[in-house]
C-alpha cells in the first residue's frame, strides 16, 4: 500500500513540474498583458536591470510599450524620453510622470535613466 501511495505521489509531482515547465515556456512574460500592478512590478524590476547603451528597439520589446513618451531634435541628435510606470502615487486610473521612471534616448540608444534623465531631455539644446 505505501508503494501505490508513493508512486501516486512521484507521479502528481511529475505532472505538476512539467505543467509548471509548460507554463513558463509557452506564456512568457508579456508586460502590454499584464494588468497595471503586475506592470509596474515587472518594470521596476527590469529597469533595475538596464544597461547604457542599449538599443531603444531592445528596450521596447522587454518592457513593452512606454506609458508616456516624447522626442525632439537637437542638432543632429534625435531625442526620446520614455516613461514606464514604476510606483503608484494615486488610485485616480491615470499614470502620470510622477508614477514612472524616465528612460532617455540619444540616436536610439540607452543614455541615461531616473530622475536626472527627464531634466537632461529638457535641458538638451
Amino acid at each position: 500500500m505505501n508503494k501505490t501511495i508513493a508512486k501516486r505521489i512521484g507521479l502528481g509531482l511529475i505532472i505538476y513540474l512539467l505543467f509548471a515547465v509548460l507554463v513558463l515556456l509557452f506564456y512568457p512574460d508579456d508586460p502590454d498583458s499584464m494588468d497595471w500592478q503586475d506592470r509596474e512590478q515587472y518594470n521596476k524590476v527590469q529597469v533595475g536591470k538596464l544597461e547604457l547603451g542599449t538599443a531603444r528597439q531592445a528596450i521596447i520589446e522587454l518592457l513593452g510599450s512606454p506609458d508616456i513618451s516624447e522626442a525632439k531634435h537637437s542638432q543632429d541628435d534625435k531625442l526620446q524620453v520614455m516613461f514606464y510606470r514604476t510606483q503608484h502615487m494615486e488610485s485616480d486610473g491615470i499614470t502620470t510622470m510622477n508614477e514612472c521612471t524616465p528612460l532617455l534616448f540619444k540616436n536610439d540608444q540607452l543614455i541615461a535613466w531616473g530622475e536626472g534623465a527627464y531634466q537632461q531631455y529638457l535641458d538638451w539644446q
